[in-house]
Order: structure tokens, then C-alpha cells, then sequence
């Protein structure tokens, strides 16, 4: 099992260490393990069980992470670990987030070697994602850093839990992050991710406030967090912090993992939480899991111009100018950088049917 020496620790009395790289800042005795069962203490030194070690890898379109307003239509090289600082009970990813090293399959792919297929399969960036890249810190950030000199762009998707330290020794090298907000109160991840929140919208604000290109999340779960004065908070927080022109996610839940029980939730449910955010202010406001939904789609703010008419993860219409302008009202519209390949027709076809 690969092992490296982790870059953020306090040594205690007694062999003990104290990990900084997620706001749990486990305590961790000799032989014992954080939360995230990756990172552990021998013999006074706190190591990463996870360096190295790859359970996914593929080509996803960008859409997919999901980034709407980062290099449409470009393709991201998505790599994974195990392990996660959350315990959700309803992760689709669960058989590789809540596992430890060992437990299931894995190959060892090298930095240098992640850079290299993501240039061969002719992708514009490298995506940490399916399970919490935030534990896998040494590795992101060592893949990354060669990332950058080779022209490659890098992406978080992860569910913020970072601690300050952390993520300042990352996020030069981070150009974009979708950061899922699982809920918008405290007792509900104190309760069901095993967590807090604050830390989650702290590092959310520090990343928009470092430049990072910031994208937000929420899976909306039937009587969990669906609630229209909770999805309000999360708006009115999301358009002060992060600003109106931040794009947000409203996805839909499908049952999985240990709430596989759960129904589904209904679509009319994402659309009113879509419709209160853009009533709230927030002129970005997407539909999610919801395939052929007008909410996939952007719009222009102004005048309400169909300007990117997405199914799933498709582009099947683009009507930007070059200079990402309305082709209408000619209002800018915040995208990063530009279309990456051209909209598909099956998609429009569909999407029109």
C-alpha cells in the first residue's frame, strides 16, 4: 500500500498527532486512524495511505463535475482514491468513499503519469472527484503542481471541508471547484455527514475570494433539506458570499446507498428551489439530474435569451458571441474561458422532441 509522510500534522506527547488538513484536526493515537480511515499514525508520524493509489479513472465532460461556466464543453481527466471526511447516508459513490485502503480495488498511478494521460485523451483539465479529494491532499497537490506546468488546468470537486492551512498551500494550483453544500443547517450535518457547515461556507468564500473559479452544489433530499426556508438561506448566503453571478446547482435526489428506500425527489421540488434562488437574486441557477429539464439550460439575465441549451451533460445549441457576450442584448456573460467542441446534434434533437 502506497504511504506517504502527510504535510500537515502536529506531533503531541505520547506519539500522538494531530492532522490539519480537514476541520476534524483529528487527535490520532499510534496505529490509529483519522476519519477519513486514510491518514495514519506510526510511531509518532502521521502518513497517507492513499498516495498514489487511483480506484477510477476517465474522461467526463466538464458538464459532469458539474462546471457550466468553466470551458464549455471541454473534457476533464477525472481521477479518485477511497476515503471521505463525510459519512453521508445517501453517497452514490459510497463503495470507494466509505472504505478504507485495501478494501477495494485500486491501481497506483504516479503524478507525472496523470499528467500524461490527461494531455494523450486530449483533456483541458485534471478533476479530483467521486470521492473527497480533500483527504487525498499530498497527492492533488503534487499532480496539480506538474499539472500547471504542463498547461493543464485542475478541479476540485469536493465537499469543502478544508482547513485554511490547507487550503493555502493548494490553491495556486487550483483553477476551478464545485463544492457540494449538502444542507443549510448545522444540525443536519452535524447529524448525517458527521460534520459542520461553517467550515464548509468559510472555505467556500476564501476560495472565490483566491480566484479560484467557484461552482455550487446542492442534492435536494426529500424532508432532509428541501425545506423552502432553508433553500432560501442558502440562496441569500450564496448571492452576499459568493456573489449573483456564482452559478448554483439544484440537483435531484435518487435513492442510494443506505437511503436507497428514499423516493426520489420530485422534479417540481428542484424547480421551485431554482425558481426561489433567481428570485433571491442569483442569475445563474441550474437544474441538476433532472435530463431535458429548461433549468439545464443558461439564460441571460437580462434578457432572457436561451444562450447554452444543455441535455445532461451536452451542449446541443451555443449562441455566445466570441467574447461570451449575448448575441441578443450583448451583456456579458461570466464564463471562463471558451466552447471546446461543438454542440451535439443528437442532443438538440432530443431536446426538442
Amino acid at each position: 500500500m502506497p504511504e506517504k509522510e502527510a504535510s500537515l500534522y502536529e506531533t503531541l506527547a505520547d506519539n500522538f498527532v494531530k492532522c490539519s488538513v480537514c476541520p476534524h484536526r483529528c487527535t490520532i493515537r499510534p496505529g490509529g486512524k483519522g476519519v477519513c480511515k486514510t491518514r495514519v499514525n506510526k510511531d509518532g508520524k502521521l502518513y497517507t495511505e492513499i498516495y498514489r493509489e487511483v480506484t477510477s479513472t476517465a474522461v467526463d465532460p466538464i458538464e459532469k463535475k458539474p462546471l457550466f461556466h468553466f470551458w464549455p464543453g471541454s473534457y476533464s481527466f477525472s481521477i479518485s482514491a477511497v476515503g471521505c471526511s463525510f459519512k453521508c447516508p445517501w453517497c452514490q459513490n459510497y463503495h470507494i468513499s466509505q472504505v478504507e485502503p485495501g478494501d477495494v480495488f485500486s491501481d497506483q498511478l504516479e503524478p507525472e503519469r496523470a499528467v500524461e494521460l490527461a494531455k494523450k485523451y486530449g483533456c483541458k483539465s485534471i478533476s479530483y472527484t467521486y470521492n473527497e479529494p480533500i483527504i487525498w491532499h499530498e497527492y492533488v497537490l503534487d499532480t496539480a503542481r506538474l499539472a500547471k506546468r504542463e498547461g493543464i488546468l485542475n478541479v476540485l470537486v469536493t465537499n469543502g471541508y478544508i482547513t485554511p492551512e490547507a487550503l493555502s498551500q493548494i490553491a495556486d494550483f487550483i483553477d476551478a471547484a464545485n463544492v457540494d453544500v449538502k444542507g443549510f443547517n448545522e444540525k443536519f450535518y452535524r447529524e448525517y455527514c458527521k460534520a459542520e457547515l461553517k467550515p464548509v461556507l468559510d472555505a467556500t468564500e476564501e476560495m472565490k475570494k483566491k480566484g479560484i473559479h467557484v461552482e455550487t452544489t446542492t442534492l435536494i433530499i426529500p424532508k432532509l433539506n428541501d425545506d423552502p426556508k432553508e433553500i432560501a438561506e442558502l440562496s441569500r448566503w450564496h448571492k452576499t458570499k459568493l456573489g449573483p453571478d456564482t452559478p448554483l446547482h439544484f440537483s435531484r435526489f435518487y435513492p442510494a446507498y443506505k437511503f436507497s428506500n428514499v423516493p426520489p425527489t420530485p422534479v417540481e421540488t428542484v424547480e421551485k428551489a431554482r425558481e426561489m434562488a433567481i428570485n433571491e437574486g442569483i442569475r445563474y441557477v441550474y437544474a441538476g439530474n433532472v435530463p431535458g429539464d429548461p433549468g439545464e439550460s443558461t439564460y441571460c439575465p437580462f434578457c432572457k435569451q436561451l444562450l447554452i441549451e444543455r441535455y445532461g451533460y451536452d451542449i446541443s445549441r451555443w449562441q455566445l458571441r466570441d467574447d461570451n457576450r449575448c448575441q441578443k442584448c450583448k451583456n456579458p456573460i461570466p464564463i471562463v474561458g471558451t466552447l471546446e467542441r461543438k454542440p451535439t446534434r443528437l442532443s438538440r434533437l432530443i431536446s426538442s422532441s
